[in-house]
């Protein structure tokens, strides 16, 4: 293979990496504006997460074309196969994120017709957690930190606790008044919604370790030193 296609190929995967990250800063601002709907009650803004969501879609497969198509004419092997994969792969997981962050805003238009409620802001409080481990897991990709990687797919398990407690603080409020039964039962939808970015997060952390290193990552999440005994 020549110097000229050698270059040619190494420029066409970094822009493959370069559209995911593009992806991921939409996805990125598309969950911080559904969550700002929530607690701000902003219809206006909810109404445009919702239009937005259509870009990451479009984006998503324009990816996956250019996927097909590099494979077809390329034949990519070892790291720059892996690297092929883990972009269309990782997109998969940005584009559900996206419909799951569309999911919250239109939650959000629903809300606003009830009256406020405090609770909205422990959803924000677990959406906090969220956009810090979607940042940190997309800043892993483009860097290909291995360890920080690491580190986002450790966090899945404090998403799921922050969930866990909302379902738990949510199911007392409709016990003990059922006129916050709607409201709440929306409140637990878009906390489930979370989780599954969440879940999403993750999977992008295990493809940026088998990216980088070759090697899946284990099914069961370990504590650090457990995790650590096992790169020895």
């Amino acid at each position: 293979m020549t110097e000229h296609i050698v270059k040619s190929f190494d420029d066409e995967l970094d822009e493959l990496t370069a559209e995911v990250a593009r992806m991921g800063g939409l996805a990125e601002k598309l969950l911080s504006d559904a969550l700002d709907a929530v607690v701000s009650r902003d219809g206006a803004l909810a109404k445009d997460v919702i239009q937005r969501d259509k870009e990451i879609d479009a984006l998503q497969l324009e990816l996956e074309r250019r996927v097909i198509l590099l494979l077809a004419l390329r034949q990519p092997m070892a790291s720059d196969l892996r690297r092929t994969f883990s972009a269309l792969k990782i997109s998969g997981d940005l584009e559900r994120i996206g419909d799951l962050a569309k999911n919250i805003a239109k939650r959000a238009l629903i809300l606003n017709e009830q009256r406020p409620m405090s609770l909205t802001r422990s959803v924000h409080r677990m959406g906090h957690v969220v956009s810090n481990m979607l940042k940190d897991v997309l800043d892993a990709y483009t860097t290909a930190d291995v360890d920080l990687a690491i580190d986002v797919w450790r966090r899945d398990d404090e998403i799921d606790a922050h969930y866990n407690s909302l379902f738990r603080e949510l199911l007392t409020y409709m016990m003990e008044d059922s006129k916050t039964i709607t409201m709440c039962t929306h409140l637990l939808f878009m906390a489930k919604n979370l989780e599954r970015i969440g879940d999403h997060g993750t999977n992008i952390a295990e493809n940026v370790h088998y990216l980088v290193t070759g090697e899946e990552l284990p099914d069961a999440r370990t504590s650090a030193t457990e995790y650590k005994g096992q790169d020895q």
